[in-house]
């Protein structure tokens, strides 16, 4: 996104703590590395969600409380770094815009306010109820399936999903619940010291628009959205790839039989798998006829020699997915790699490990663009068969090839998208008016309990009021009914 903004003539300020691969004159680039004590504590916790199974998805989201923990002290030293302060604290420094890349830091949204600016939240999730507080909230939990929630298309969800959707959701929400005290305390360690800043609690009601990675129409699930709540699925796509490195493009040239891309993420380094695990790989995959590339960090230690597989530490995944020889692709189910592949209509095999990885995985399968296996548990020969199953069997192939056509299919591209919508919140200041009056309303305010309370006041007077002139009626007509049926019951008994 900083790259399209900055290819647009926007001046474009960069706060990062990941190594940055985009340069151009009009970006500004602040590196905040991870320490190495941070990042072995990153790679150990990588390692060890390896190691274990994650298929219960809210066991695996709660055992990375600590995970998120440790993430937010990093974000935290981020907005204390001295060139990041600078940014506001220096009255030489005009911006008219804050994007906040978002994973529950909302803590960090206070910068907007603290330069007085409007805030874009761009995200690398999809739409869901998780993000109501900044949106406003539509209960759509009966109809809409959340993460973890698979519904093949055009169908609605049964009892038994909808049933699983609610625990879901009453988890995930029970999660932000809990990162939202979180942030408030890092809120007030940064900006309580500051009389001009708004309540934490207040920080949604700046937000002009949230940029999903996602696309509805196309992917699913269909919901009811909020002008403020704009899809740019395959924002990281180029519309036209860029020319491979030739020791790639030569290896592709020469797939007589295809070739297929295995590539398991920037964060699942090789040597986090078994070693058992990756010779079982390097076994089917060294046998196969099809040109293999293999994204493997240590090349000097790789899973073993083989004339039909290439290495290498780092791969342009988009451009390798455009090349027409490429027949699969072996993924850990990343929310961006299947939506490469999506796009460039390849069919997948996907080993899922931790995080969104298993639900993106089965909604991958649902959708019948590949097939899913568990990394933990690979042996050779279902591993086999299922590489077999897709580069052979055609359905898979020709499912993804009409997807990726709608898609593409769209008014704007997904980068024209993120360029109208930053462009239109800073033409029109802010853009307020995209806002749901929910987000500005009080707890009791937007459910209408304010309304039932008087309601329910209303009708207990009604009946109080009822009673009241009951009795008085009674009483005209002179005695009380109840002793008038005692005597009435005593005189039969005496005739008996």
């Amino acid at each position: 996104m900083a790259k399209v903004l900055a290819e647009n003539g926007h001046n474009v300020t960069v706060i990062t703590t990941l190594i940055p691969h985009v340069t151009h004159k009009n970006l500004n680039l602040i590196y905040v590395p991870l320490t190495e004590e941070e990042d072995k504590a990153k790679e150990a916790s990588i390692a060890g969600m390896v190691e274990r199974d994650n298929s219960d998805l809210i066991a695996a989201v709660f055992r990375m409380r600590k995970d998120f923990l440790a993430m937010f002290d990093k974000s935290r030293d981020v907005m204390k770094d001295p060139r990041v302060r600078d940014l506001y604290e220096n009255k030489d420094n005009k911006f008219d815009l804050v994007m906040v890349g978002y994973f529950f830091n909302t803590f960090q949204i206070g910068i907007a306010q603290k330069l007085k600016v409007p805030v874009v939240i761009v995200t690398s999730m999809f739409q869901s109820e998780l993000f109501d507080p900044m949106l406003g909230d539509f209960q759509t939990q009966a109809y809409v399936p959340t993460m973890g929630v698979s519904v093949e298309k055009g169908k609605s969800m049964g009892f038994g999903q909808r049933l699983k959707n609610y625990i879901l959701l009453s988890a995930f929400k029970t999660f932000v619940y809990l990162a939202d005290k979180d942030n408030a305390k890092y809120y007030e360690e940064l900006y309580g010291d500051d009389p001009t800043m708004p309540k934490y609690e207040d920080l949604n009601k700046n937000i002009s628009l949230v940029l999903f990675n996602s696309h509805g129409i196309s992917e699913g699930p269909i919901r009811p959205n909020f002008p403020g709540a704009i899809e740019v699925g395959g924002i990281q796509i180029k519309e036209k790839p860029d020319p491979l490195p030739k020791p790639i493009a030569d290896f592709l040239q020469n797939a007589t039989h295809g070739a297929i891309l295995l590539s398991l993420g920037s964060n699942l380094k090789g040597a986090f798998l078994k070693p058992d695990t990756v010779q079982k790989m390097f076994n089917v995959l060294s046998k196969l006829k099809q040109k293999i590339i293999w994204k493997w960090e240590d090349l000097h230690k790789t899973p073993g020699k083989s004339d039909n597989i290439l290495y290498s530490k780092w791969l342009p995944q988009d451009d390798i997915l455009a090349h027409p020889n490429i027949k699969l692709f072996i993924n850990h189910a990343g929310r961006g790699g299947i939506t490469e592949s999506q796009f460039h209509g390849k069919p997948m095999l996907s080993l899922p490990v931790f995080g969104d990885q298993p639900a993106n995985a089965e909604k991958m399968v649902k959708d019948g663009f590949g097939l899913s296996m568990s990394l933990l548990t690979l042996e050779e020969k279902p591993f086999h068969d299922n590489i077999k199953e897709v580069l052979d069997n055609p359905k898979y192939t020709e499912k993804v090839k009409a997807f990726s056509q709608l898609f593409r299919d769209r008014p704007l591209t997904a980068r024209q998208t993120v360029l109208y919508w930053v462009e239109y919140v800073l033409r029109h200041h802010g853009a307020a008016h995209l806002q749901s009056p929910l987000v500005h309303m009080s707890f009791i305010a937007a459910n209408n309990l304010d309304i039932y309370a008087l309601l329910s006041c209303l009708i207990a007077l009604s009946l109080f009021v009822f009673r009241k002139m009951v009795k008085c009626l009674y009483k005209n007509m002179g005695g009380k009914p109840k002793n008038a049926s005692k005597v009435k019951k005593t005189k039969k008994v005496k005739t008996k």
